[in-house]
């Protein structure tokens, strides 16, 4: 490309050249031509007007009078009737330019210039045209090569950005270029190369989220049909064969939750639910690993609470919370319900160390860990809770309070009634 725009440059000059080059030559020669003759000619009429005045004033005509009088600096000759030829200057040989006047006392003067002066003159006008010539072709090849340089740079550049889009690599350069139509081009692989990320961070985000969160329903499921494996009497099998098929839809409802959040974290599903009944299915779920680990997982406070979102959703935030003081906490561990305002409220608390100080605004941050975990399963708690319209909040560090916020069910607001004094 660089070789086709300073080619197509230069011919475009060496053309202009060409043709106003030529046609200034031309003109150049017959006008210093025309001025040579117009010079002899003036010379030829301004001697005949001297030797006119000399003759009618009786004064002597001669050679050197004439032409220290008359300034001649070109071969002239002056034809007195009755007298003889007079000469000044050197007949110049060769080709001549030459003028002839007759005065008005009968006398012919003839003023001759040898054309090689005018040769000269034009030929000293061709070098600065050809000079001139010279320096607008050099000219124009360094613009062509800087404009050539200005345009495939950049092109190139392109290039490696798109190459680098198709390796992998996302990362935008945002730069631009000063030309409109590639700085254009430089803002659609800019903008391509922030969706890429976007869409690799998101995927890199569900694949991080689904281990997190299959995790704990995978292991519990596996403990059920681990059950299944190891009794023989069929009201047994079917019951823990009923218990995982539960599970197994719950495991369906994560997924179906983790795809809708990864695609648009703020399209939600939300019903009206009784929330006792998600709340008493994770302590049921939990209390084996709790009793495992010598510890215990208990509920209080309101009862008979409808909420408004995703059972699954708010059942995964529960495990999430109930998990986190499980793994960081110590002691009992107890779920309290309670209403303030039109929300209902889930709290989980345990008798552990707390939150460190310098992670109580952080919590909520990915990869943000007290402990050596993935720092996922508070944010993605936090995320499912918002999606459905509700918060989830650290209300207190020490000893660790979690609270999730959810909107109550309108027909149990309309339910209440006023509390008679």
């Amino acid at each position: 490309m660089r070789r086709r725009l300073i080619n197509s440059t230069l011919a475009v000059v060496l053309v202009v050249i060409a043709v106003f080059g030529v046609s200034l030559v031309l003109v150049e020669t017959r006008t210093i031509s025309s001025s040579a003759q117009e010079s002899v000619e003036s010379e030829a009429l301004r001697l005949a007007s001297i030797v006119d005045s000399r003759l009618v004033g009786g004064e002597p005509v001669n050679p050197d009078i004439i032409a220290q009088q008359g300034d001649i600096t070109r071969y002239a000759e002056i034809r007195i009737p009755g007298r003889a030829p007079i000469e000044i200057g050197k007949r110049p040989t060769g080709s001549v330019i030459r003028a002839t006047e007759q005065g008005e006392q009968g006398t012919d003067i003839v003023v001759e210039e040898s054309r090689s002066a005018v040769t000269r003159e034009v030929g000293r006008s061709l070098l600065i045209i050809g000079a001139v010539a010279l320096v607008a072709v050099v000219a124009a090849v360094l613009l062509a090569v800087r404009q050539a340089n200005r345009l495939a740079s950049p092109l190139t550049d392109l290039a490696e950005t798109a190459e680098r889009l198709g390796s992998g690599d996302p990362r935008p350069r945002h730069r631009r270029y000063g030309v409109p139509e590639l700085d254009r081009v430089a803002d659609v692989l800019d903008a391509s190369a922030e969706r890429i990320a976007r869409m690799l961070t998101a995927e890199r985000r569900l694949a991080a989220d689904a281990s997190h969160q299959l995790r704990t329903p995978l292991t519990a499921l596996s403990m059920r049909l681990e059950e299944i494996t190891l009794t023989d009497d069929p009201e047994n099998v079917k019951e823990e064969a009923s218990i995982a098929l539960t599970q197994v839809e719950r495991l369906t409802d994560v997924v179906q939750r983790l795809l809708t959040n990864s695609r648009d974290p703020r399209i939600g599903s939300a019903v009206s639910f009784d929330l006792d009944e998600v709340v008493k299915q994770q302590l049921e779920e939990w209390r084996p690993a709790y009793r495992s680990a010598g510890r215990a997982v208990v509920h209080s406070g309101r009862r008979g609470m409808r909420a408004v979102g995703t059972p699954g959703a708010v059942a995964q935030v529960l495990a999430a919370l109930i998990e986190n003081s499980l793994m960081h906490g110590g002691g009992t561990v107890a779920v309290r319900t309670r209403v303030t305002g039109n929300q209902a409220v889930v709290e989980v608390t345990d008798e552990g160390p707390g939150v460190p100080a310098h992670l109580g605004a952080r919590i909520f941050e990915r990869t943000i860990s007290g402990r050596n975990s993935t720092g996922i399963g508070l944010a993605v708690a936090r995320d499912l809770a918002e999606a459905d319209g509700g918060r989830l909040e650290l209300l207190q560090q020490h000893p660790p309070v979690f609270a999730l916020f959810l909107s109550r069910s309108p027909r149990e607001r309309g339910e209440e009634k006023p509390t008679v004094r």
